[in-house]
């Protein structure tokens, strides 16, 4: 398998006019792929040429409770903040001089050894982190574990290891189907 990045992030809004007016006009994402029908909306803003960040519009959501990044939590949980690459420091900080201009909160940046960080929230209170990578680390090809008690299967190191799940069984090609779902309508041209 070769993955190429994260595809989308799913995640909900009340307000979609005042989520596309944070991440597109503010932050500029563009706005690639819009879905909807009454009661429902689900539009996508590329981060880059393979990753995306979705939003689904629901009337009665709400925007979830502030909570500190990073901070641990009782009870059930799924989701701390999401982290958004950039190019470099000069990137870092123009999106911390325009969340600062647009009366957002955001950090200061910090340096994390690896990455230099800023964090905010978006209108929905969704915790957010823009990085960028500190010149001359790359822990992708010089993988460190620093944590002085490691789990025991961290301790088999970063590459996958082998034999701890069952060999899938190919589906055989005659076998492979597709099934239509949301979104075939971005590309369809409908008979006129």
């Amino acid at each position: 398998m070769r993955y190429t990045g994260i595809n989308h992030l799913a995640m909900a809004t009340a307000d979609m006019d005042a989520t596309i007016r944070f991440w597109r006009d503010l932050l500029g994402l563009r706005l690639v792929a819009g879905l909807g029908r009454p009661g429902y909306r689900h539009y996508f803003l590329e981060i880059s040429p393979t990753d995306m960040l979705a939003f689904f519009e629901w009337p009665s959501v709400e925007p979830i409770a502030p909570k500190d990044h990073g901070v641990p939590v009782k009870g059930p949980f799924a989701f701390d903040h999401l982290s958004i690459g950039v190019r470099d420091r000069n990137d870092l900080w123009d999106v911390k001089d325009r969340l600062e201009a647009a009366g957002f909160w955001v950090s200061e940046v910090i340096d994390h050894g690896f990455i230099f960080s800023v964090y905010s929230f978006d209108p929905n209170n969704i915790a957010i982190e823009f990085s960028c990578p500190v010149p001359g680390v790359d822990i992708s090809s010089h993988p460190i574990m620093a944590d002085r008690h490691p789990s025991a299967t961290a301790q088999e190191g970063a590459e996958p290891q082998p034999g701890h799940w069952p060999a899938p069984t190919p589906t055989p090609p005659v076998e492979r189907r597709i099934y239509p779902g949301e979104g075939r309508e971005l590309v369809l041209v409908e008979d006129e």
